[in-house]
């Protein structure tokens, strides 16, 4: 997938018709054992992608071979319900997905989604189906645009409109993160730290303090 400017993204689609497909079915438990948010890409959908012995399950559209580069998912409705569980989201940015358009989303999974710039487009159920009609007809992946300035997603044969909170759409055309975003309020929060601290000064550092008052 290219952008451009951050205000549109490119990519190819791959379809995954699965309504309510959770947070434990995106990453599986056991891929959590690390302390960190890496190596979670071979986690991804595994009970999809693989079968009990381990094999590739031929039949599953991640493992053919056109859909190798596949970086936009078109999944059913409430996409990534269940558990909060951001690994979900880690491991599939790892795997190389950038976007998810769908009808509906787990409501946590969406706010970890677009915290970590994972794009998510939430069409209406009726395009969700045509722009999967179209997948499934299309020779390999289906060639995707995704305007964010424009709340508008692409491809050959349609077009539709995708709903986007307009923070959420600040931060992917300004390039931030939710930390990113934060600090654009930087000097209102100087402003109420120090009118805060005016009047109420013993507040004021009060960790570092006892922390040295205490000799750690």
């Amino acid at each position: 997938m290219t952008a451009d400017n951050n205000a549109t993204v490119r990519g190819h689609a791959a379809v995954l018709d699965i309504a309510n497909l959770d947070t434990d079915q995106i990453m599986p438990k056991q891929f959590l054992r690390g302390i960190d948010k890496s190596g979670l890409a071979p986690g991804l959908l595994y009970d999809l992608r693989f079968d009990g012995a381990g094999q590739p399950r031929e039949d599953f559209v991640l493992n053919q071979p056109a859909f190798a580069g596949t970086d936009v998912l078109l999944a059913g409705s409430n996409y990534g319900c269940g558990s909060s569980r951001e690994h979900a989201v880690w491991g599939m940015q790892q795997y190389g997905f950038r976007a998810v358009v769908a009808s509906s989303f787990g409501e946590i999974f969406y706010s970890n989604a677009m915290n970590n710039r994972l794009l998510l487009a939430m069409v209406t159920e009726a395009d969700a189906q045509v722009f999967m009609h179209e997948a499934r007809a299309a020779a390999g992946p289906l060639a995707i645009e995704i305007d964010v300035a424009q709340r508008q997603v692409r491809t050959a044969g349609h077009s539709a409109p995708f709903t986007i909170s307009e923070r959420h759409r600040r931060m992917f055309l300004d390039g931030l993160d939710v930390i990113g975003a934060s600090l654009t309020y930087r000097d209102r929060i100087d402003a109420f730290a120090a009118q805060l601290w005016a009047a109420q000064p013993w507040v004021r550092d009060v960790a570092r303090l006892m922390r040295d008052r205490l000799g750690a």
